[in-house]
């Protein structure tokens, strides 16, 4: 993984999808498709047998062997010294080998530009000494993003 790391608190969230939204602006990124996902997985009864939901929230974990980056024909996707897997979108022909090679379906493909978009943890912001869009929007602050010491 990256020395980066969005931690996800499941007890904060309230799953309001701000996170995404805040992500889809700031990316801007089309109708259909999205760079993070908040998976609801109930109602479940918890144990003392209210109604709760199970929360997940999943993004690039920017893996120390990405299976994505091989994977690219056009070495469009690459990895920063900091760890951060990074798409040159240049580079990217669409040919989609890194959707089927990453083992959660992080990137995904554009339709409009014909090209592949995957999170990048909002590089320029993290670059700039800010947060991810993701972390900002967070209402209930169940996103965290860290950095290293």
């Amino acid at each position: 993984m990256a020395i980066y790391k969005i931690k996800f608190d499941k007890k904060r969230c309230i799953a309001c999808d701000a996170c995404l939204v805040h992500c889809k602006v700031k990316n801007q990124v089309p109708t259909g498709i999205s760079l993070n996902r908040l998976i609801a997985e109930g109602p479940i009864a918890d144990k003392d047998g209210k109604p709760t939901a199970k929360l997940k929230y999943e993004n690039c974990k920017h893996c120390k062997k990405p299976q994505c980056v091989p994977a690219c024909p056009n070495e469009a996707l690459y990895v920063r010294d900091d760890g951060l897997v990074l798409l040159d979108l240049d580079k990217c022909d669409g040919c989609k080998a890194c959707i089927e090679a990453c083992p959660w379906s992080i990137p995904v493909f554009n339709e409009a530009t014909g090209k592949i978009m995957k999170c990048d943890y909002c590089v320029d912001r993290v670059d700039a000494g800010g947060t991810p869009a993701c972390v900002t929007g967070c209402t209930t602050h169940a996103l965290e993003f860290v950095r290293p010491e």
